[in-house]
């Protein structure tokens, strides 16, 4: 499974220790790597459980990060790694909005868990981000409603390394099954759509500096 591949990705994260759970989750990932397109298991904080070879080969030129990989915790890696912009389009808008939106609903359901406090602690050390989730995801929310919020069926812009490819809109599919469902995961896939009459190729951004990510489409708050 692409978690491994090569050394560079973590083992599967914690599950429940029974032999049962193991033994789904291994034949799970089986399944995983033979589909074609991105794919991922995640649980509630979004660490990563299970990913498939589409999904390294998709963010495998991102530079190492000490907490952000996607490998690792993909609300990390949108959130918070610098290139994370050079391969997932329109980021702020497209992914950075809606991220934070999934990571206020884990919050209210699981806000006593210690990582998704440290996020919700490293989101408030920057302040455009902070005022991001504060005051812009109300706003935001309230504009493109309940719907607009949820992943499943959204469609997005993807930046692919394979220069063959370049800018292509992905429908991003939640096909959880009912037993993944149960130990708390949830399986997303990017599949990529027909780009036959899509708008004009998008500009990649240039690589940045290795900072903390941050977002431009809420100002700060004044004073």
């Amino acid at each position: 499974m692409a978690h491994q591949a090569g050394g560079q990705w973590p083992a599967p994260r914690p599950v429940p220790e029974t032999s049962e759970t193991q033994s789904y989750l291994q034949d799970y990932g089986v399944l995983l790597d033979a589909v074609p397109f991105p794919s991922l298991v995640v649980d509630h904080r979004w660490d990563v459980v299970l990913a498939n070879d589409a999904y390294a080969t998709l963010f495998g030129g991102a530079r190492p990060h000490p907490t952000a990989m996607p490998g690792d915790n993909f609300l990390r890696f949108v959130l918070f790694h610098p290139d994370a912009g050079l391969v997932l389009g329109d980021h702020e808008a497209g992914w950075c909005l809606p991220m934070l939106a999934q990571f206020k609903g884990a919050m209210d359901a699981y806000g006593h868990d210690p990582e998704l406090q440290a996020i919700r602690r490293e989101i408030m050390q920057d302040p455009l981000m902070d005022a991001a989730y504060r005051q812009g995801l109300p706003h935001w929310i309230r504009a493109v409603g309940e719907r607009g919020t949820r992943l499943d069926g959204a469609v997005r812009l993807l930046l692919h390394p394979d220069p063959r490819r370049g800018p292509t809109e992905c429908r991003i599919v939640d096909e959880t099954p009912q037993a993944l469902r149960e130990l708390g995961c949830r399986r997303l896939t990017l599949v990529p759509r027909d780009s036959r009459g899509a708008a004009a190729p998008v500009r990649r951004p240039r690589r940045q500096r290795a900072v903390p990510a941050h977002l431009t489409v809420v100002p700060p708050p004044e004073g």
